[in-house]
């Protein structure tokens, strides 16, 4: 769990200043981000903007279009205006997989870009087909005319995707994207002393009483602690983690062992907020997920995915710390519609 744990250590000891200001940047990153406005946000969010959306909706078109391909190629060769379509069921199919495969990659590699460029190979390819079946009389033109259109508008969005990605600063929020690991970063203010909110964390066994994925905590040594935590489907996780770095009422660091199952490295720093507001709770946290991109797409349908957990449990630490409790609307209590008026009964901890 910890951005900062494998890249926050040399940069803490590079950049002493940074690490005293609790940031995850160093000072030689801070330039690149101020100068690239589209990608601003990228510095306060899990990945930047980015071509990311536009990548996610491309996999799922490629794989929409590669599993009708493959399950109705006839109708799909008549689309594109082929009168032979029976005799051409092979190839069709065949472009169908390749459309299925591209899809597949740009959803499941945390940097899609060379899945995207891989697409616009492919937009090339359908473009010289779809040339020979314009030159053959016997083909419908108009109907060949027509999907070149459209072929032509997904190459055009395929590429602007590609450029996008390809321009995507190195910051920490995707410098681990390559390896599979993805990172967060969340904060909030409590109306706390550092040394309140450094004790409560420091006794592990509190977490469950406001992260409400944790089902539990064990400490089990010095500094090793057991964990057990929700995961999608009504699955269960557990895991064994080490405390790496602890600096009273300042910073504590974890990571997982070598053997867990999930690779996960976080740290929280307890800062004193100006104006005596308090103490600013910062977290940073990295994870390798069970099922790759695609799982953590999936997670997020239903708010598993960890950058929503932890905003979702900062903002329960808060209640904690500040009143006691933790109060829960309809909406945070179960999932699908809910009414207008919540029900926001205390909950007891």
């Amino acid at each position: 769990m910890g951005a900062s744990l494998e890249t926050g250590t040399t940069t803490t000891n590079a950049n002493a200043g940074a690490a005293a200001t609790g940031t995850a940047l160093g000072e030689q990153a801070r330039p690149r981000i101020a100068t690239t406005a589209p990608y601003q946000t990228i510095a306060n969010a899990d990945r930047g903007p980015g071509g990311e959306s536009l990548a996610d909706f491309l996999g799922v078109f490629s794989i929409g279009l590669g599993l009708a391909q493959v399950l109705a190629p006839e109708s799909m060769s008549k689309i594109c205006g082929i009168k032979d379509a029976e005799g051409n069921r092979g190839l069709m199919r065949a472009l169908g997989a390749r459309e299925f495969s591209h899809g597949m990659a740009i959803l499941t590699n945390q940097q899609p870009e060379k899945a995207v460029w891989s697409r616009v190979a492919g937009d090339a390819l359908d473009l010289a087909m779809l040339g020979k079946v314009m030159a053959n009389p016997e083909n419908d033109r108009r109907r060949a005319l027509f999907a070149t259109a459209n072929v032509l508008a997904v190459t055009a969005l395929d590429v602007m995707c590609a450029k996008q990605l390809s321009m995507q600063p190195k910051t920490v929020a995707n410098e681990g994207a390559d390896s599979g690991i993805i990172r967060t970063k969340r904060s909030i203010t409590i109306a706390k002393s550092p040394e309140e909110c450094y004790a409560f964390w420091h006794n592990f066994e509190n977490l469950p009483q406001f992260m409400r994925h944790l089902e539990s905590v064990t400490v089990t040594g010095e500094r090793r602690s057991h964990w057990k935590a929700k995961a999608p489907a009504g699955q269960s996780v557990e895991w064994d983690a080490d405390t790496t770095e602890d600096r009273p009422n300042e910073l504590i660091a974890w990571r997982s062992t070598p053997d867990a199952d999930v690779y996960n490295a976080g740290t929280v720093r307890f800062q004193r907020a100006p104006g005596g507001r308090g103490t600013e709770v910062r977290i940073e946290l990295e994870y390798t997920p069970p099922f790759g991109k695609l799982g953590s797409k999936v997670a997020m349908l239903w708010r598993e995915e960890p950058g929503q957990q932890v905003m979702d449990d900062l903002r329960h630490f808060k209640q904690v710390m500040e009143t006691g409790e933790i109060l829960f609307s309809d909406a945070t209590k179960q999932r699908g519609p809910h009414p207008a008026q919540p029900n926001t009964k205390p909950v007891e901890l």
